[in-house]
Protein backbone atom coordinates (compact mmCIF):
# COMPACT_ATOMS: atom_id res chain seq x y z
CA UNK A 1 0.00 0.00 0.00
CA UNK A 2 1.48 3.09 -0.83
CA UNK A 3 1.52 6.25 1.21
CA UNK A 4 -1.05 9.17 0.81
CA UNK A 5 0.28 12.09 0.18
CA UNK A 6 0.33 15.08 2.55
CA UNK A 7 -2.41 16.49 0.91
CA UNK A 8 -4.54 12.83 0.65
CA UNK A 9 -4.20 12.37 4.48
CA UNK A 10 -6.02 15.92 4.85
CA UNK A 11 -8.46 15.54 1.99
CA UNK A 12 -9.88 12.18 2.60
CA UNK A 13 -9.98 12.69 6.66
CA UNK A 14 -11.83 15.85 5.99
CA UNK A 15 -14.17 13.93 3.30
CA UNK A 16 -14.63 10.58 4.89
CA UNK A 17 -14.66 11.28 8.66
CA UNK A 18 -16.03 13.96 11.28
CA UNK A 19 -14.05 16.33 13.15
CA UNK A 20 -15.02 16.63 16.59
CA UNK A 21 -16.50 20.33 17.97
CA UNK A 22 -15.89 21.66 14.83
CA UNK A 23 -17.38 23.10 11.88
CA UNK A 24 -16.61 20.72 9.16
CA UNK A 25 -15.95 23.26 6.13
CA UNK A 26 -13.59 24.85 8.35
CA UNK A 27 -11.46 22.10 9.60
CA UNK A 28 -7.79 22.29 8.75
CA UNK A 29 -5.99 19.98 10.03
CA UNK A 30 -2.03 18.81 10.58
CA UNK A 31 -1.30 15.82 8.90
CA UNK A 32 0.82 13.98 11.55
CA UNK A 33 3.02 10.60 10.88
CA UNK A 34 5.15 10.15 13.26
CA UNK A 35 6.44 11.49 17.49
CA UNK A 36 8.73 10.86 19.51
CA UNK A 37 9.22 13.19 22.96
CA UNK A 38 7.47 16.29 23.07
CA UNK A 39 7.54 16.71 19.33
CA UNK A 40 5.66 15.12 16.89
CA UNK A 41 6.25 15.67 12.67
CA UNK A 42 3.39 16.61 10.26
CA UNK A 43 3.57 14.76 6.65
CA UNK A 44 6.38 17.54 5.36
CA UNK A 45 8.96 16.80 7.61
CA UNK A 46 7.96 20.14 9.91
CA UNK A 47 8.49 19.34 13.58
CA UNK A 48 5.81 20.54 16.02
CA UNK A 49 6.65 21.11 19.90
CA UNK A 50 3.82 19.57 21.64
CA UNK A 51 2.29 22.37 24.30
CA UNK A 52 -0.88 20.06 24.51
CA UNK A 53 0.05 17.02 25.23
CA UNK A 54 -2.36 15.98 22.23
CA UNK A 55 -5.35 16.25 24.12
CA UNK A 56 -4.15 16.84 27.98
CA UNK A 57 -3.39 12.89 27.76
CA UNK A 58 0.18 12.51 26.48
CA UNK A 59 1.88 12.76 29.60
CA UNK A 60 4.63 10.82 29.89
CA UNK A 61 5.10 11.86 26.14
CA UNK A 62 5.33 10.68 22.76
CA UNK A 63 6.48 6.49 21.86
CA UNK A 64 7.93 5.40 24.97
CA UNK A 65 9.93 2.23 24.08
CA UNK A 66 8.89 1.06 27.56
CA UNK A 67 5.19 1.31 26.29
CA UNK A 68 5.05 0.64 23.44
CA UNK A 69 6.99 -2.93 24.07
CA UNK A 70 4.21 -3.48 26.48
CA UNK A 71 1.60 -3.13 23.98
CA UNK A 72 3.55 -5.24 21.31
CA UNK A 73 4.24 -8.29 24.01
CA UNK A 74 0.52 -7.95 25.58
CA UNK A 75 -0.52 -8.39 21.35
CA UNK A 76 1.48 -10.89 21.00
CA UNK A 77 0.07 -13.05 24.19
CA UNK A 78 -3.47 -12.34 24.48
CA UNK A 79 -4.74 -8.87 22.76
CA UNK A 80 -8.21 -8.87 24.11
CA UNK A 81 -10.19 -10.96 26.79
CA UNK A 82 -14.12 -11.47 28.29
CA UNK A 83 -14.46 -8.61 30.61
CA UNK A 84 -15.66 -11.72 33.06
CA UNK A 85 -12.16 -13.28 32.71
CA UNK A 86 -9.47 -12.47 34.95
CA UNK A 87 -5.83 -11.50 33.28
CA UNK A 88 -2.79 -10.59 35.02
CA UNK A 89 -2.72 -7.35 33.24
CA UNK A 90 -6.13 -6.56 35.44
CA UNK A 91 -4.95 -7.84 38.34
CA UNK A 92 -1.79 -5.94 38.45
CA UNK A 93 -3.13 -2.56 37.77
CA UNK A 94 -6.53 -3.14 39.97
CA UNK A 95 -4.15 -3.46 42.49
CA UNK A 96 -1.68 -0.84 41.68
CA UNK A 97 -4.15 1.88 41.54
CA UNK A 98 -5.95 0.46 44.82
CA UNK A 99 -1.62 1.62 46.50
CA UNK A 100 -1.53 4.81 44.15
CA UNK A 101 -4.74 6.69 45.21
CA UNK A 102 -5.42 8.27 48.22
CA UNK A 103 -6.86 7.34 51.64
CA UNK A 104 -9.39 3.34 51.30
CA UNK A 105 -9.77 4.24 47.19
CA UNK A 106 -9.33 0.27 46.29
CA UNK A 107 -11.68 -1.17 43.67
CA UNK A 108 -11.51 0.00 40.19
CA UNK A 109 -14.32 -0.50 37.18
CA UNK A 110 -12.83 -0.06 33.90
CA UNK A 111 -14.18 1.84 30.98
CA UNK A 112 -12.60 3.23 28.12
CA UNK A 113 -12.26 6.79 28.54
CA UNK A 114 -13.53 9.62 30.85
CA UNK A 115 -16.89 10.12 30.01
CA UNK A 116 -17.95 6.28 30.35
CA UNK A 117 -15.64 6.76 33.66
CA UNK A 118 -18.21 8.88 34.86
CA UNK A 119 -21.44 7.65 33.60
CA UNK A 120 -20.58 4.49 35.49
CA UNK A 121 -19.54 6.89 38.42
CA UNK A 122 -23.34 8.30 38.24
CA UNK A 123 -25.13 4.62 38.22
CA UNK A 124 -22.82 3.85 41.41
CA UNK A 125 -23.89 6.56 43.14
CA UNK A 126 -27.49 6.48 42.38
CA UNK A 127 -27.00 2.86 43.23
CA UNK A 128 -25.40 2.92 46.39
CA UNK A 129 -27.46 5.87 47.79
CA UNK A 130 -31.15 5.17 46.76
CA UNK A 131 -30.84 9.13 45.69
CA UNK A 132 -31.23 10.44 42.53
CA UNK A 133 -30.05 14.12 42.10
CA UNK A 134 -26.34 14.72 40.85
CA UNK A 135 -25.02 18.34 41.62
CA UNK A 136 -21.80 19.88 39.67
CA UNK A 137 -20.44 22.63 38.40
CA UNK A 138 -21.22 25.16 35.04
CA UNK A 139 -17.83 25.45 34.57
CA UNK A 140 -17.20 22.29 34.01
CA UNK A 141 -16.63 19.08 31.19
CA UNK A 142 -17.10 15.64 32.06
CA UNK A 143 -17.75 14.18 28.66
CA UNK A 144 -19.68 13.74 25.30
CA UNK A 145 -21.97 10.49 25.82
CA UNK A 146 -25.84 11.11 27.78
CA UNK A 147 -25.03 11.05 31.20
CA UNK A 148 -21.60 13.46 31.20
CA UNK A 149 -23.00 15.35 28.72
CA UNK A 150 -25.79 16.42 31.09
CA UNK A 151 -22.99 16.88 34.19
CA UNK A 152 -20.97 19.00 32.00
CA UNK A 153 -21.45 22.85 32.58
CA UNK A 154 -20.62 24.61 29.53
CA UNK A 155 -22.14 25.53 26.37
CA UNK A 156 -21.11 21.93 24.51
CA UNK A 157 -24.10 20.56 26.86
CA UNK A 158 -26.81 22.42 25.24
CA UNK A 159 -26.83 20.52 21.67
CA UNK A 160 -27.54 17.60 23.75
CA UNK A 161 -30.68 18.81 25.40
CA UNK A 162 -33.14 17.25 26.92
CA UNK A 163 -29.88 15.10 28.43
CA UNK A 164 -30.05 12.92 31.29
CA UNK A 165 -32.47 14.21 34.10
CA UNK A 166 -31.66 14.67 37.77
CA UNK A 167 -28.19 16.94 36.79
CA UNK A 168 -28.60 20.25 39.23
CA UNK A 169 -25.09 22.49 38.50
CA UNK A 170 -23.71 25.43 40.36
CA UNK A 171 -21.59 28.34 40.22
CA UNK A 172 -17.57 28.18 40.69
CA UNK A 173 -14.85 28.79 42.58
CA UNK A 174 -13.28 30.92 39.60
CA UNK A 175 -11.41 34.20 41.33
CA UNK A 176 -10.33 35.90 38.70
CA UNK A 177 -14.10 36.43 37.47
CA UNK A 178 -15.81 36.05 40.89
CA UNK A 179 -19.46 35.10 40.08
CA UNK A 180 -20.30 36.64 43.99
CA UNK A 181 -18.01 39.91 42.84
CA UNK A 182 -15.66 39.86 45.41
CA UNK A 183 -11.48 39.96 44.79
CA UNK A 184 -9.17 37.58 46.44
CA UNK A 185 -8.37 40.23 48.89
CA UNK A 186 -11.91 40.58 50.31
CA UNK A 187 -13.00 36.65 49.57
CA UNK A 188 -15.26 34.92 52.16
CA UNK A 189 -15.65 32.06 49.91
CA UNK A 190 -19.44 32.24 49.32
CA UNK A 191 -18.42 29.69 46.39
CA UNK A 192 -18.14 27.47 49.12
CA UNK A 193 -21.43 28.65 51.29
CA UNK A 194 -23.34 29.09 47.64
CA UNK A 195 -22.91 24.87 47.32
CA UNK A 196 -24.76 24.50 50.72
CA UNK A 197 -27.78 26.87 50.06
CA UNK A 198 -28.28 24.87 46.30
CA UNK A 199 -28.11 21.49 48.41
CA UNK A 200 -31.10 22.54 50.78
CA UNK A 201 -32.62 23.63 47.94
CA UNK A 202 -32.48 20.92 46.33
CA UNK A 203 -32.97 18.65 49.39
CA UNK A 204 -30.43 17.20 50.76
CA UNK A 205 -31.35 13.74 51.31
CA UNK A 206 -32.34 13.88 47.45
CA UNK A 207 -28.66 14.25 46.01
CA UNK A 208 -26.23 11.51 45.59
CA UNK A 209 -23.36 13.05 44.88
CA UNK A 210 -21.16 16.41 44.42
CA UNK A 211 -18.63 15.69 41.32
CA UNK A 212 -16.18 17.96 40.25
CA UNK A 213 -12.61 17.98 38.26
CA UNK A 214 -10.01 18.15 40.20
CA UNK A 215 -8.97 21.22 39.14
CA UNK A 216 -10.76 22.42 36.13
CA UNK A 217 -9.73 21.75 32.81
CA UNK A 218 -10.61 23.55 29.55
CA UNK A 219 -13.51 25.45 31.16
CA UNK A 220 -10.30 27.61 31.80
CA UNK A 221 -7.99 26.12 34.43
CA UNK A 222 -9.76 26.98 37.59
CA UNK A 223 -7.84 26.18 40.78
CA UNK A 224 -9.79 26.38 44.01
CA UNK A 225 -8.80 28.33 46.96
CA UNK A 226 -6.99 25.76 49.28
CA UNK A 227 -9.69 25.10 51.91
CA UNK A 228 -12.51 24.38 48.92
CA UNK A 229 -12.13 20.66 48.55
CA UNK A 230 -11.75 20.20 52.53
CA UNK A 231 -15.07 22.19 53.37
CA UNK A 232 -16.94 20.05 50.22
CA UNK A 233 -15.85 17.19 51.75
CA UNK A 234 -16.72 18.33 55.56
CA UNK A 235 -20.37 19.79 53.48
CA UNK A 236 -20.81 15.82 51.70
CA UNK A 237 -20.47 13.82 54.70
CA UNK A 238 -22.62 16.07 56.67
CA UNK A 239 -25.36 15.18 54.24
CA UNK A 240 -24.40 11.45 53.45
CA UNK A 241 -23.34 12.81 49.94
CA UNK A 242 -20.99 11.02 48.21
CA UNK A 243 -17.96 13.24 46.43
CA UNK A 244 -16.54 12.35 43.13
CA UNK A 245 -13.16 14.09 41.70
CA UNK A 246 -13.25 14.10 37.89
CA UNK A 247 -9.37 13.82 37.78
CA UNK A 248 -9.56 12.47 33.85
CA UNK A 249 -7.57 15.22 33.16
CA UNK A 250 -5.97 17.18 36.30
CA UNK A 251 -4.44 13.10 37.83
CA UNK A 252 -1.22 11.15 36.62
CA UNK A 253 0.97 13.66 37.65
CA UNK A 254 0.00 16.66 35.90
CA UNK A 255 -0.30 19.05 38.63
CA UNK A 256 2.74 17.51 40.17
CA UNK A 257 0.95 14.70 42.29
CA UNK A 258 -0.67 11.50 41.12
CA UNK A 259 -4.38 13.43 41.93
CA UNK A 260 -5.11 16.82 41.61
CA UNK A 261 -6.67 16.49 44.88
CA UNK A 262 -3.38 15.01 46.79
CA UNK A 263 -2.99 18.58 47.24
CA UNK A 264 -5.73 19.23 49.80
CA UNK A 265 -5.67 15.94 51.61
CA UNK A 266 -9.32 15.17 50.78
CA UNK A 267 -10.03 11.45 49.65
CA UNK A 268 -12.97 11.42 47.42
CA UNK A 269 -15.70 8.41 47.51
CA UNK A 270 -14.54 8.09 43.89
CA UNK A 271 -12.49 9.15 41.31
CA UNK A 272 -12.81 9.24 37.47
CA UNK A 273 -9.85 8.88 35.44
CA UNK A 274 -8.23 8.28 31.51
CA UNK A 275 -6.07 10.23 29.79
CA UNK A 276 -2.67 9.93 31.36
CA UNK A 277 -3.57 6.47 33.15
CA UNK A 278 -2.29 5.01 29.83
CA UNK A 279 -0.72 8.71 28.15
CA UNK A 280 -3.47 8.14 25.30
CA UNK A 281 -1.46 5.10 24.05
CA UNK A 282 -4.42 3.11 24.06
CA UNK A 283 -8.16 4.04 25.55
CA UNK A 284 -8.69 3.28 29.07
CA UNK A 285 -10.76 4.63 31.97
CA UNK A 286 -11.47 3.92 35.35
CA UNK A 287 -13.98 4.36 38.50
CA UNK A 288 -12.03 3.52 41.52
CA UNK A 289 -14.21 3.87 45.15
CA UNK A 290 -13.84 3.99 48.22
CA UNK A 291 -14.05 0.39 50.04
CA UNK A 292 -17.47 1.30 51.69
CA UNK A 293 -18.69 1.25 48.15
CA UNK A 294 -17.11 -1.86 47.12
CA UNK A 295 -18.37 -3.47 50.12
CA UNK A 296 -21.54 -2.71 49.52
CA UNK A 297 -21.79 -4.70 45.87
CA UNK A 298 -20.27 -7.48 47.32
CA UNK A 299 -23.73 -8.98 47.68
CA UNK A 300 -25.47 -6.94 45.17
CA UNK A 301 -25.87 -6.64 41.59
CA UNK A 302 -23.92 -4.64 39.85
CA UNK A 303 -25.69 -3.52 36.87
CA UNK A 304 -22.53 -2.41 34.57
CA UNK A 305 -20.68 -3.52 32.16
CA UNK A 306 -18.49 -3.10 28.74
CA UNK A 307 -17.49 -5.22 26.39
CA UNK A 308 -14.00 -3.88 26.57
CA UNK A 309 -13.99 -3.69 29.99
CA UNK A 310 -10.36 -4.25 31.80
CA UNK A 311 -9.08 -4.63 28.08
CA UNK A 312 -5.61 -6.58 28.27
CA UNK A 313 -4.08 -3.69 25.99
CA UNK A 314 -5.21 -1.10 27.95
CA UNK A 315 -4.31 -2.37 31.19
CA UNK A 316 -0.35 -3.58 30.32
CA UNK A 317 -0.40 0.03 28.66
CA UNK A 318 -1.65 1.37 32.14
CA UNK A 319 0.99 -0.48 33.99
CA UNK A 320 3.89 0.52 31.79
CA UNK A 321 2.78 4.36 31.91
CA UNK A 322 2.70 4.25 36.00
CA UNK A 323 6.58 2.20 35.89
CA UNK A 324 7.67 5.72 33.72
CA UNK A 325 5.83 8.09 35.70
CA UNK A 326 7.77 6.14 38.64
CA UNK A 327 11.22 5.64 37.38
CA UNK A 328 11.57 8.69 35.55
CA UNK A 329 10.71 11.22 38.18
CA UNK A 330 8.12 12.49 36.41
CA UNK A 331 5.36 13.49 39.05
CA UNK A 332 8.62 15.18 40.62
CA UNK A 333 9.39 17.04 37.12
CA UNK A 334 6.23 18.51 36.57
CA UNK A 335 6.69 20.07 40.24
CA UNK A 336 10.25 21.16 39.85
CA UNK A 337 9.45 22.57 35.51
CA UNK A 338 6.21 23.71 37.07
CA UNK A 339 7.71 26.18 39.17
CA UNK A 340 9.77 27.62 36.84
CA UNK A 341 6.39 27.38 34.38
CA UNK A 342 4.89 29.56 36.88
CA UNK A 343 7.67 32.27 37.56
CA UNK A 344 7.63 32.55 33.70
CA UNK A 345 4.28 33.02 33.36
CA UNK A 346 4.27 35.91 36.12
CA UNK A 347 7.23 37.43 33.92
CA UNK A 348 4.98 37.29 30.82
CA UNK A 349 1.71 38.81 32.80
CA UNK A 350 3.91 41.37 33.80
CA UNK A 351 5.38 42.03 30.36
CA UNK A 352 2.43 41.94 28.41
CA UNK A 353 -0.91 44.27 29.01
CA UNK A 354 -2.94 41.56 27.13
CA UNK A 355 -2.57 39.00 29.84
CA UNK A 356 -5.53 39.47 32.44
CA UNK A 357 -4.36 36.27 34.38
CA UNK A 358 -2.05 33.17 34.66
CA UNK A 359 -2.92 30.22 36.65
CA UNK A 360 -0.87 27.08 37.27
CA UNK A 361 -0.29 23.95 39.04
CA UNK A 362 2.89 21.95 38.06
CA UNK A 363 2.71 21.23 34.20
CA UNK A 364 -0.79 22.59 34.16
CA UNK A 365 -1.05 25.99 33.59
CA UNK A 366 -2.94 28.76 31.53
CA UNK A 367 -3.35 32.80 30.21
CA UNK A 368 -6.45 34.55 29.92
CA UNK A 369 -6.19 37.14 27.61
CA UNK A 370 -8.44 40.10 27.79
CA UNK A 371 -8.67 43.83 25.75
CA UNK A 372 -8.44 45.57 28.73
CA UNK A 373 -7.36 44.59 32.41
CA UNK A 374 -9.81 46.61 33.69
CA UNK A 375 -12.96 45.51 31.95
CA UNK A 376 -11.22 41.82 31.61
CA UNK A 377 -12.87 41.86 27.99
CA UNK A 378 -11.77 38.61 26.12
CA UNK A 379 -9.35 38.90 23.45
CA UNK A 380 -9.97 37.01 20.46
CA UNK A 381 -7.23 34.72 20.59
CA UNK A 382 -7.66 33.56 16.34
CA UNK A 383 -4.32 35.64 15.59
CA UNK A 384 -2.35 34.36 18.02
CA UNK A 385 -3.22 30.54 17.79
CA UNK A 386 -2.76 31.04 13.71
CA UNK A 387 0.70 32.50 14.58
CA UNK A 388 1.53 29.46 16.44
CA UNK A 389 0.65 27.15 14.15
CA UNK A 390 3.02 29.03 12.05
CA UNK A 391 5.98 28.63 13.98
CA UNK A 392 5.22 24.86 14.69
CA UNK A 393 3.61 25.07 18.48
CA UNK A 394 1.05 22.97 18.83
CA UNK A 395 -1.55 24.32 21.58
CA UNK A 396 -4.93 24.50 22.35
CA UNK A 397 -7.25 27.30 23.42
CA UNK A 398 -10.59 27.19 25.24
CA UNK A 399 -12.41 30.83 23.92
CA UNK A 400 -9.69 34.04 25.68
CA UNK A 401 -7.30 31.26 27.07
CA UNK A 402 -4.53 29.53 26.08
CA UNK A 403 -3.17 26.34 27.51
CA UNK A 404 0.20 25.37 28.56
CA UNK A 405 0.30 21.74 29.25
CA UNK A 406 3.31 20.56 27.77
CA UNK A 407 4.14 16.10 28.58
CA UNK A 408 5.48 16.07 32.34
CA UNK A 409 8.65 14.74 30.61
CA UNK A 410 9.18 18.15 28.91
CA UNK A 411 12.78 20.20 30.26
CA UNK A 412 13.13 24.01 31.15
CA UNK A 413 15.12 24.33 27.66
CA UNK A 414 12.41 22.41 25.81
CA UNK A 415 9.66 24.64 27.66
CA UNK A 416 11.68 27.60 26.86
CA UNK A 417 11.20 27.35 23.15
CA UNK A 418 7.64 26.99 23.78
CA UNK A 419 7.59 30.29 25.76
CA UNK A 420 9.52 32.03 23.49
CA UNK A 421 7.03 31.38 20.09
CA UNK A 422 3.83 32.11 22.69
CA UNK A 423 5.78 35.54 23.55
CA UNK A 424 6.68 36.57 20.04
CA UNK A 425 2.69 36.63 19.14
CA UNK A 426 2.22 38.14 21.98
CA UNK A 427 4.28 41.04 20.90
CA UNK A 428 2.95 40.57 17.58
CA UNK A 429 -1.16 41.49 18.17
CA UNK A 430 -0.08 43.74 21.21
Amino acid sequence: MSELSPQEIIDWSREYTFFSWSVQSQVNPIPVVRAEGVYFWDAEGNRYLDFASQLVNMNIGHTHPKVVKAIQEQAAKLPMAHPGLATEPRARLGKKLAEITPGDLKKTFFTLGGAEANENAIKLARLYTGRFKILARYRSYHGATHGAIALTGDYRRWPAEPAMPGVVHFLDPYCYRCPFGWTPQTCHRECIRHVEEVIQHEGPDQIAAIILEGVTGTNGLIIPPDDYWPRLREICDRYGILLISDEVMSGWGRTGAWFAVNHWNVVPDMITTAKGITSGYVPLGAVIVREKIAQFFEDRYLPAGLTYSAHTLACAAALATIEVYEEEGLIENARRVGEYLGRRLEEIKARYPIVGDVRYIGLFSALELVRDRATKEPFDLTPIMKFLRQHFLFAFNFKNILFVVPPLCITESQLEEGLEIIEEALAAVA
